[in-house]
């Protein structure tokens, strides 16, 4: 497991064994003793499957494609996470994306564990009859670990429901008779996905954000004035302000989160820049999203790249740099790309005072030391794009009740589950020194540990 997810379960660790209100019954050595097997358990997978699969390809060639599925744990429930369909995708990654789904769903008391997987591929370089292959190949490779009650798979970086549609379905004919309706989330609405899933990561994003800068800032704004925490501060700081947003990434996630701040009606916010793997665009009145996400429903997920494309889509923006976007001078920062984004080479030189983290671990542990020192308020991934599994859930519900939510429900579901953790974890945070991320995690370790030691699993 990456050594910043290690620490941080360690620190939290850490933090319980102080604490003699947590797990009182264990005591000196056998409180040592429990909490050191605890370090051991979450700190490594219960099991990392790799496969290579056997590809025909169109031009008559045979590939092998490292593929991987890693279940990290499942004490609260059967394993849970997606597929992530890049050509960067190694073990490690994998390993560690399953750990924080694992914390992730803790967090936000939804019954799985934690699983993920990987397909070292760049889909933009296969054919659809490839693909097609390669997703069946994969299930038929690992589907003695999946299932609905054991390891449920869903979208991730490079894959969407279309991919899901076809793993179900050759989940389906391998295993005939069997349930196979929760086998995979993030299906299409046709083949039993939930309304809602698509747009669920962005808007529990932008949620995350405008609650803290909203709804808890409005309704605890006398608890902040007196905690002198430095968070607090910088949620004070932008009351009643408006505020500048960009957004690195303009994906599924990055683009619903903007989509939600330039619609938002409760804060003063205008998204005033974007990038993409291409392109920053800028403009410092506020960019027309619903018109870039139109242009990129178009032309494959991409920006406007030249000044004939934004003329031709009537949209005002100056081309930049695609990195700039991290370094610009603008209130908050979403972070909806890849990981490691924000480290130590660059973490000086960010003005950001807000950043909300839409993709997974894209701030580095030294870049969110530094900057949560400096006052800056970090919304980790646990906490910020946990809507997608959220909803992934809501899914599977559905499909065992076969029984199907509206959108509209879907939606109030996803923020009352969101909006329950939230209040579980900002009075504590805008209270005490540690940053909002070691409290998601010290919440997380928490459940997770008081659940193995009920279940005898810590001797």
């Amino acid at each position: 497991m990456a050594s910043q997810t290690v620490s941080i379960v360690q620190d939290s660790l850490n933090a319980l064994l102080e604490d003699s209100s947590f797990l009182p019954d264990l005591q000196k050595g056998s409180r040592e003793q429990a909490f050191t097997s605890l370090a051991a358990i979450l700190s490594t997978p219960n099991k990392v499957h790799k496969s290579f699969l056997r590809i025909s390809l169109e031009n008559g060639k045979v590939v092998r494609i490292p593929a991987f599925r890693v279940q990290h744990n499942n004490t609260l429930g059967p394993y849970k996470g997606g597929i992530r369909f890049h050509e960067s995708v190694n073990e490690e990654e994998v390993v560690n994306l399953a750990a924080l789904m694992t914390l992730k769903n803790a967090l936000h008391d939804v019954p799985f564990g934690g699983g993920k997987g990987g397909i070292i591929i760049n889909p933009r370089e296969r054919s659809v009859k490839e693909l097609n292959l390669i997703c069946q190949k994969y299930v038929h490779y690992f589907s003695d670990v999946l299932g609905p009650d054991k390891d449920i798979p869903a979208p991730d970086m490079g894959s969407s429901d279309r991919e899901m549609d076809w793993m179900m379905a050759e989940y389906k004919s391998i295993r005939p008779g069997e349930p196979y309706r929760g086998s995979f989330t993030g299906k299409s609405i046709i083949n039993g996905g939930s309304l809602g899933r698509r747009e669920a990561t962005g808007k529990g994003v932008y949620f995350s954000f405008r609650y803290i800068l909203h709804d808890f800032l409005k309704e605890q704004h006398t608890f902040l004035s007196n905690s002198g925490n430095k968070f607090a501060k910088t949620v004070l700081g932008y009351k009643n302000r408006p505020l500048t947003i960009a957004v690195q990434g303009f994906g599924n996630v990055g683009s619903i989160a903007a989509l939600e701040a330039h619609q938002c009606a409760l804060l003063q916010n205008k998204v005033v820049s974007v990038s993409d793997r291409n392109v920053m665009l800028y403009n410092s009145e506020g960019l027309d999203i619903p018109a870039l996400i139109d242009f990129t429903s178009k032309n494959r997920g991409d920006l406007p790249t030249t000044d004939e494309q934004l003329s031709e889509a009537g949209i005002k923006a100056a081309i930049h740099e695609r990195d700039k976007v991290l370094v610009l001078d603008v209130d908050v920062l979403i972070l909806a790309a890849l990981e490691d984004q924000i480290h130590q080479e660059n973490m000086e030189q960010i003005k950001a005072r807000i950043i909300v983290e839409g993709a997974n671990a894209p701030v580095t542990g030294e870049a969110d030391n530094y900057l949560s020192d400096q006052g800056v308020i970090i919304i980790p991934d646990i906490l910020a794009n946990a809507g997608g599994v959220i909803v992934s859930y809501f899914e599977w519900l559905q499909g065992r009740e076969t029984q199907f939510y509206t959108e509209e429900e879907v939606f109030k579901l996803l923020v009352d589950k969101m909006k329950a953790t939230m209040d579980n974890i900002l009075p504590q945070y805008f209270g005490d020194p540690f940053p909002l991320r070691q409290n998601c995690y010290i919440h997380s370790v928490m459940k997770l540990s008081t659940v193995l030691y009920r279940q005898g699993k810590l001797y």
